[in-house]
Order: structure tokens, then C-alpha cells, then sequence
């Protein structure tokens, strides 16, 4: 099957490029947020293939796969297509509700001929989808292997534009966790964050090369997730994978996720205080860290993330006859 795809979370769709496709990426001159091709800092087979909008427009394929409202749009104006009419279509929902989330009304909210794909039942409970048919396919992650070493005793942050989006990510908690714990914080936009006052112990890493990240934050004694708001994170799955023990604000999914393999809490003063034991106890950050990847390999296997995605896929291609293919 061919499907179209804009590159919109890089460690979500390294896991999705996994399966038996080919998949059309869109790229344009600027590489901006419609246009973005091939990921840089993530590893993706030979299957992804960037096509321009004019390519687009004389490229067979055979399933689009939409992840922001504006893409049906972006289909319609390149290609003159209409998702789950002419082409089959799945919509990703990635995302907790924004605002009053418990009347938050999903932009394709009443659409039986795009179904929505929610990355957690916690996503699907507070999004109002109406009548629109609603799956949940959890997230499965390429295991990058048992790489924890805690040999630095410091902890371990992962979070993008962290000075923009406070509030969701937690920023806010980690002067807290930063009063017992140094801090190293890697993602994007986080350089700004050394500048803060309360950033002495904080060192920042700015946008690693996947494996690279993966390396470094293993070196750390003990992960912290902060996010109040926010989908389950891929960092996090990718930390337990690692090895890590972890320590995360128990909000939406993370205490289900991480289980026996850390300590959750919406307390930022208990999350501080389990994360400095961590650090001054390797051997129950190792201990701990060994149950993490355990769970997270039970739970959030490539395998079974592929097999669910692909049950999914065939039930929308068999859906709608696409005239795409037929170009």
C-alpha cells in the first residue's frame, strides 16, 4: 500500500514507518511545517519517500493519513482529492482536548467517512468525537536496547519548547526537582532555559540526533517527566525502554505507563524527593530501571503497535475506492 503521510511527529512515525508500506512524505523548499520531508535527527527506512505537491499531484496512492485539521485542505488543493470520499483517509489524534477538555468537540467530530485514531484511551475519553468511528491504537516504540548506565548522577529531562509551553510540559515544576537533583534537559527550543534564575544546575542539549539522545540520556541516573497536560510521551516510553527508573507528574496516562518502573506523583515536592533517591541509590535506580524496560516492552512493543496499525489501515482501504490508485 502506498500512503501519505505529513512528517508532523518525528518519533511517533518512526515507529509507524516500521510497517510493510511505502510512504510519501510531503517536502517543499522551506521544509517548513507542510513540507518538512525526511526527518534529520531520526532514523527512517528507505520505504519514506519525499514528494513535492506538483509530484503529488500525478503520484498514485492509496491511503491518506491526516494528523491536523488544515491537511484536508493541503490534499484538496494538491491533489484534488476529498479525504474519505475520493481517497481513503484516517485521522491521528495525538493530542489531549485544549481548553474545557471535557466538552472539547474534535474538529472531525460526526464523520463516518474518517475515523479517528486516538494514541491512548485517555485521549478518546475526553475528546467528543460524536458519531465518528473511534479506535485506539497505543503508542509502540523501536527499542533502542538496554543502554542505562546511571553513571552520571544527575537526571534526565526531555521536553520541546519548554519556555513556550510552561504550563503543559511542567517547567514550571522542575525549579522544584532542580533544589535535590541537577537537571539535563534535551529536546528543542531548550537552550532558553539555562538563563533562567533558578537554572545553576541545569545543563541544556539542543535537538541531538535521536541515537545520540538516546546515549546520553541513558548515561543519567533517573528520568523526569513533567507533563501536566499532554498525550503519553514518547520520551518517556523511549526512557523505561532504556532502562531508566522514572519519576512523572501522574497526570492523564503516565501512572498507568510507568507502573512498578518509577514513581508518579502530582506532587512536585514528592517527585523531587523520589528523584534525589534515585540519584543517591544506584542500585535501586538500576533495580527500578530493570522493571521500567520490562513494562515498557510488555506494553509498547513495535510489534504489536504495527499489527494494530495495519488492522486499521485495511479496514479504511477497504472503505472507500480510491481513484488516487487509478491515476
Amino acid at each position: 500500500m502506498r500512503v501519505l503521510i505529513w512528517h508532523v511527529h518525528g518519533s511517533w512515525a518512526t515507529s509507524f514507518f516500521q510497517g510493510p508500506h511505502e510512504y510519501l512524505v510531503p517536502v517543499n523548499a522551506e521544509r517548513d511545517a507542510d513540507g518538512r520531508g525526511r526527518a534529520r535527527t531520526w532514523d527512517w527506512p528507505g520505504s519514506v519517500r519525499e514528494v513535492t505537491a506538483d509530484e503529488l499531484a500525478t503520484t498514485p496512492f492509496d491511503l491518506v493519513v491526516l494528523q491536523r485539521p488544515h491537511e484536508e485542505q493541503l490534499l484538496r488543493s494538491w491533489t484534488g482529492l476529498r479525504a474519505g470520499e475520493d481517497v481513503p483517509a484516517v485521522y491521528v489524534e495525538h493530542n489531549t482536548p485544549p481548553g474545557d477538555a471535557v466538552r472539547s468537540v474534535h474538529p472531525l467530530a460526526d464523520r463516518p467517512d474518517v475515523p479517528i485514531v486516538h494514541v491512548t484511551p485517555f485521549n478518546r475519553a475526553y475528546w467528543d468525537c460524536g458519531t465518528t468511528p473511534t479506535h485506539v491504537v497505543e503508542h509502540g516504540v523501536v527499542d533502542p536496547g538496554h543502554r542505562y548506565s546511571g553513571e552520571w548522577p544527575r537526571a534526565a529531562v526531555v521536553m520541546n519548547e519548554p519556555v513556550r509551553r510552561t504550563r503543559v510540559l511542567g517547567t514550571d515544576l522542575l525549579p522544584t526537582i532542580a533544589e535535590s537533583v541537577p537537571l539535563d534537559v534535551f529536546g528543542m527550543g531548550v537552550t532558553p532555559l539555562a538563563e533562567a534564575d533558578w537554572a545553576r544546575r541545569v545543563w541544556t542539549y539542543e535537538d541531538l540526533p535521536q541515537d545520540i539522545m538516546h546515549d546520553e540520556v541513558a548515561r543519567r541516573r533517573v528520568y523526569v517527566h513533567t507533563a501536566r497536560w499532554t498525550s503519553l510521551g514518547l520520551s518517556l516510553i523511549e526512557a523505561m525502554f532504556l532502562g531508566l527508573p522514572v519519576v512523572a507528574f501522574a497526570g492523564t496516562e503516565a501512572p498507568r505507563a510507568v507502573g512498578d518502573g518509577g514513581v508518579t506523583s502530582a506532587d512536585p515536592r514528592a517527585m523531587r524527593d523520589a528523584a534525589a533517591r534515585f540519584v543517591a541509590e544506584p542500585m535501586l535506580a538500576e533495580e527500578t530501571g530493570a522493571a521500567a524496560r520490562e513494562r515498557a516492552r510488555a506494553r509498547f512493543g513495535l510489534e504489536r503497535f504495527l499489527a494494530d496499525w495495519e488492522a486499521v489501515l485495511d479496514d479504511v482501504a477497504d472503505g472507500v475506492r480510491s481513484p488516487a490508485t487509478l491515476r
